[in-house]
Parts: structure tokens; C-alpha cells; sequence
């Protein structure tokens, strides 16, 4: 079975977004309860966490995650009230923790792009791991920001190269319909606590104009592969902690940086 260790289960692929809230705010976050940030003239506030908190502190345990948060500008001039676009977030996770694709249907990025949500899952149903809501802020200039509501949809791409692939599938109506399709690389790493290192690519949304502005997302996905119950996401608990180190790049060229640490009970 192929399982990519080092995975955190805050972490989770889906949790790429929250990573990315967090990181926008350049701080540690040891709380387990939501988190409202301010950086410059962005306000973020977000939450996530997984179950079980009591895992084996020697056996990955299978785990689900959930994660939300919204984004916004504070800024006093209404020609900045549109937050800048996230292009690219970077996880370092866990080295406690693992993510396994071996036996799990996949879907190519092919069979969800220009697709809408009724269509990807029509195509990719069976490599379906993970679903939530979106809200796309679409601001061009000298025009008022008008949202634009989505579900969320997360795909297995496979496995290849020693590379794994998530594909995060969501649609808009607004100013023209259009796929918005996420692509997640997940290899291995060797970076002390870190024992692997998402990056996630998010495309332009209608042609630059457009902002995530909040999110909900949830991963709980448990399949059959050998006769053996097998989790999408599972981790360990050995020293009563899990984290993170994230990177969020913005349109606007920021760039900003956080660890993210939660507490788990290790059990022999």
C-alpha cells in the first residue's frame, strides 16, 4: 500500500485553506478554538481540528478533519475592499502523520475541468474524498464586489512518481460559468518534524478578479483495500502535538508564513 508519511492531521489536503488563513496571519497558533488574525489590511478568522484527539502514540490512526474560516480586508480605501488572490500555499506537515491513496478510485484533471459540480461528480463520484461550501468574491475595477456561492469537491488524482494528487473541484456562475480546479502535489520530505510538503496551485479566478472569501471543507474518508479498512488521512501521537509550517503567497506578491500546532493524547 502505497502511504505517504508525514501528513498532519490538521492538515489534511483539504486543509490547505486553513494553512493558508493561518498563515496569512504570521503567528503560532497552539488554540484548539477559532482564530481571528490581522495582517496589514487583511483580517482572517479560522478554525479546523480533527477527531479522535486520542490516537496511538506508536499506530496511525484514522482520522477526520474539518476546517472553515473567512477572509476579508479592513481597509478604510473602498478601492482596496477586495482581499488579494492566493496563488500558491505551501504545507510542511507532520512527520506523525500519513495520507494513503493505494486502491482508492482516482480522477484525471481533464474529466473536471469546465465541468460543473453536478458534472465532476457525475464523472469522478467514486474518487470523491472530501466536500464543503466556498463564497468567491468577483471585483473588477470600478465595480462593486459581487460573491459568488460554490460547493466544494476534493478528488483523488493518484499516485505517481512518488507524488500524490488532490484535485479541488468548485464552480462559479459569475461573470461567465467556470470550473475553479485546485491542483494539490503531496511528496515526501526530510525537514525535521516535517516529513512532507504539499503544495497547493490555485488558478485565476475569472481572469484575476476573483477572491476566496470564506470555506468549509471536510475529510472523512474510510475505504476497503485488501480486505483491510484503510483511511484516507491517519496520524500518531507520540509526543502530544501535531504542526505544521505554512506558506501563503498572494496575487499581490505578500507573502507570509506561520506555524500550526495542536495538541493530541498519545495512548500506548
Amino acid at each position: 500500500m502505497h502511504t505517504l508519511k508525514g501528513r498532519r492531521g490538521l492538515l489534511a489536503v483539504a486543509a490547505i485553506a486553513l494553512l493558508a488563513a493561518v498563515a496569512v496571519a504570521g503567528i503560532a497558533s497552539a488554540g484548539e478554538g477559532p482564530v481571528k488574525v490581522k495582517v496589514g489590511e487583511l483580517e482572517f478568522t479560522a478554525d479546523g481540528g480533527f477527531k479522535p484527539k486520542a490516537l496511538s502514540k506508536t499506530k496511525l490512526t484514522p482520522i477526520a478533519f474539518e476546517a472553515s474560516g473567512t477572509i476579508k480586508s479592513i481597509s478604510t480605501d473602498p478601492a482596496k475592499k477586495h482581499p488579494p488572490a492566493l496563488k500558491e500555499v505551501l504545507v510542511e506537515a507532520d512527520k506523525n502523520t500519513a495520507v494513503t491513496t493505494t486502491g482508492y478510485p482516482t480522477c484525471k484533471s481533464g474529466e473536471l475541468q469546465s465541468t460543473t459540480t453536478a458534472a465532476a461528480l457525475a464523472a469522478c463520484k467514486p474518487a470523491l474524498i472530501g466536500e464543503g461550501t466556498t463564497k468567491v468574491g468577483i471585483a473588477f475595477p470600478e465595480s462593486n464586489e459581487v460573491p459568488v456561492n460554490s460547493r466544494l469537491l476534493v478528488f483523488n488524482g493518484g499516485e505517481a512518481g512518488g507524488t500524490i494528487t488532490y484535485y479541488i473541484h468548485a464552480y462559479i456562475t459569475l461573470p461567465v460559468p467556470a470550473a475553479i480546479v485546485t491542483t494539490v502535489k503531496i511528496k515526501k520530505i526530510h525537514h525535521g518534524r516535517y516529513g512532507l510538503l504539499a503544495t497547493a496551485t490555485i488558478p485565476k479566478i475569472a481572469g484575476g478578479s476573483g477572491s476566496v472569501l470564506s470555506f468549509s471543507l471536510k475529510i472523512d474518508k474510510k475505504f476497503t483495500y485488501k480486505d483491510k479498512t484503510v483511511s484516507v488521512i491517519s496520524a500518531k501521537c507520540p509526543d502530544g502535538k501535531l504542526q505544521a509550517h505554512a506558506t501563503a503567497v498572494f496575487a499581490d506578491g505578500t507573502r507570509a508564513s506561520a506555524d500550526v500546532i495542536r495538541s493530541c493524547t498519545g495512548k500506548n
